[in-house]
């Protein structure tokens, strides 16, 4: 049996009618879900997750392709409103950067939520790099509220708050909802050959993502004990 290629080694582009490709930023404060999204999103655990902030330190790029599309996921380290040490600067900055190259941005929160760091995000969200660009608000762990329908009146006061070209509101361990975000996401990639094979899952290598793995596992040991800027 054939295995899925995780290197994502770039596809010769060979134009298909009707093929789709275009790169989806994923951004948002720390700790909203961004990682465990973008894993459902790939079908396989490409990005690590725990309790602690900043756990994403990496541009991590996932690849999904559906039918005659083909997603390519960017999952960004959280942006850091907190603190100014130089490490945080210059995730902020690795961030920004990425959103100059993409076509959509999902901006991830948390459901029924958005305090002053999502804010902050928001703000620094407003550079020339986003000019022109769809924004997709994307209110994750719906499962945590009581009620789904609770979310509506939140909906609203976030519409007033910024011209989101959409509201998604989801549980990114749902599959149901994550099958949904992909339907949304469709239109919004240009038509263009593909960027990588269809089998691809990511950019990274193997030997990337094993240390990342050993990292997860040390954060989820050591807890608070493991300074951040730990490498492996």
């Amino acid at each position: 049996m054939d295995t899925p290629d995780v290197s994502g080694a770039p596809a010769s582009p060979v134009p298909v009618e009707g093929q789709r490709c275009g790169l989806v930023a994923i951004v948002g404060r720390p700790n909203v879900g961004k990682s465990t999204l973008l894993n459902a999103l790939v079908g396989q655990k490409i990005s690590i997750t725990s309790n602690k902030a900043q756990t994403t330190r990496h541009r991590i790029t996932g690849i999904r392709t559906v039918g005659l599309s083909q997603f390519v996921f960017v999952d960004t380290p959280g942006f850091q409103v907190k603190h100014v040490a130089a490490l945080n600067r210059n995730l902020n900055r690795a961030v920004l950067s990425s959103l100059s190259d993409v076509d959509v941005v999902l901006f991830v929160v948390e459901a029924g939520r958005f305090g002053l760091p999502d804010a902050k995000v928001l703000a620094l969200m407003q550079g020339p790099a986003m000019q022109g660009k769809p924004v997709l608000l994307l209110a994750n762990k719906l499962d945590g509220l009581p009620r789904r329908q609770d979310v509506l009146p939140w909906l609203r006061t976030m519409q007033e708050r910024h011209p989101f070209a959409e509201f998604v509101p989801m549980s990114a361990t749902r599959a149901a909802d994550v099958e949904r975000l992909f339907k949304i996401l469709e239109p919004y990639l240009p038509q263009q050959p593909w960027l990588h094979e269809e089998d691809a899952l990511t950019d990274r290598s193997d030997r990337f993502l094993a240390s990342e793995i050993v990292r997860e596992r040390l954060f989820r040991l050591t807890g608070d004990e493991l300074p951040y800027t730990s490498t492996v």
